[in-house]
Formats: structure tokens, sequence, C-alpha cells
């Protein structure tokens, strides 16, 4: 199976993204012999999704799986939707900073994800590392790649299956602050249990994930 793992740029004056480290060692690691290719994507609104869109007419990938870093949360968050709104607390790595603008004009409000979500998180606990269900992947250019995939699959690639994951902070991001961390090395783990689980699993698990805020 042909599959695209994606990681961002550094961005909000980080000197390093753990997603894009991570991702790479997926890439090289071909977790069951699968075809991995890895991409680096400019975290900057509108030229992310051009990226993204580029690779996956050049690569023909039937699994899709993107990264992000997502500093404060505790274990890999595998996200289930995706919101058709840009709002940017910070800029951009190019200095845009869109207030409430929809990322796709027209398209529908949200989209699921289309990866097993729920098997992808009990995998990864299974494997011995933190994980859970998201019910948001924020406004900020994550979610805008994740509906900018989610929108082209429902509209031109409808026999590929892609989906979004936030991963923690690195521990060298953290020095000398009390937020929590999650080493490369784990984290391109934790990412190549979702990709192999979701290579070969297509019905999800029906077992409670939500939550109540």
């Amino acid at each position: 199976m042909r599959v695209l793992i994606t990681g961002f740029e550094p961005f909000g004056g980080e000197a390093v993204n753990p997603s894009w480290a991570a991702a790479q060692q997926v890439a090289n690691a071909r977790p069951d012999g699968l075809d991995i290719t890895a991409l680096r994507l400019s975290c900057v609104y509108g030229k992310s999704i051009e990226e993204l869109r580029g690779a996956v007419a050049d690569t023909e990938p039937e699994l899709v799986l993107c990264t992000g870093q997502a500093g404060g949360r505790t274990g890999l968050s595998v996200e289930r939707v995706a919101v058709n709104v840009d709002d940017a607390r910070i800029p951009d790595n190019a200095g845009n900073q869109p207030v409430d603008e929809p990322v796709v004009p027209g398209g529908p409000v949200a989209y699921l994800s289309s990866l097993p979500v729920k098997a992808c998180v009990a995998a990864v606990r299974e494997a011995g590392l933190p994980a859970s269900v998201s019910g948001t992947a924020g406004s900020f250019v994550c979610n805008h790649v994740f509906y900018g995939l989610a929108h082209l699959i429902a509209t031109e690639r409808p026999a590929l299956r892609g989906g979004f994951v936030h991963v923690p902070y690195a521990p060298e991001q953290v020095a000398g602050r009390a937020e929590p961390s999650m080493s490369v090395p784990d984290i391109a783990r934790g990412l190549a249990v979702i990709v192999r689980t979701a290579a070969r699993t297509t019905r999800d698990l029906r077992v409670p994930e939500g939550a109540t805020h």
C-alpha cells in the first residue's frame, strides 16, 4: 500500500517540529513494508494545501496521514473532525492571520475523518503510549490541512482515505517549562502503529471515546 505521511515545518518561534521529525522516522522505518513517502508542509495557509495536493498527485497514495504539533497535549490525538474555518490566534509563517474565513468557500461545515480513529487510538494504547480521540483540530494550519485533505477526498478522490493526528511537544521544546512532552522516537512509534492500523482496518471500533466538554 502506498502511504503519504506529512509533518509541518517549525512555527511560532520553535526551532523544531516533532511532527516532521517523527514523520521522517516512520517513512524510513517502513512499518509492515508499506511504501511510505514523507512530506514536510509549510505552516502557511493556502500553500500547505497546495503542497499536499501536489504530493497526492505525484505519489498516488491510498492512505494519507497528516500530522502536526499541538503543544500542551499529553499524547497522540487522533482527530475526528475537520471544520471549514480558518481563525488564526497567531500569524502563520508567511504572516497571514485569517479571522473567521472558510478553508473552502461554499464547502461543508465539517468533515469526519475517513480513518478508523477509535481503532487507531486503541492500537496506540495497546502499544503502551498515550492516545485519545480528539473532537477539535483547532483553527490554525493543522485544521486547514485536515479540511483540505478531507475536501479533496470528498470531491475528487473517493477511493483515498486520510486523516490527521496531533502530537505533543518534543522534550527539548519544553526544557524549563512545566509542559507535557513525548520523545520523537515514541511519537514515531505511535504514528507507525496508526499507519499500520489504518492500512488494515476499514471498519472502526464502536466504543465510547466521546468527551463531556
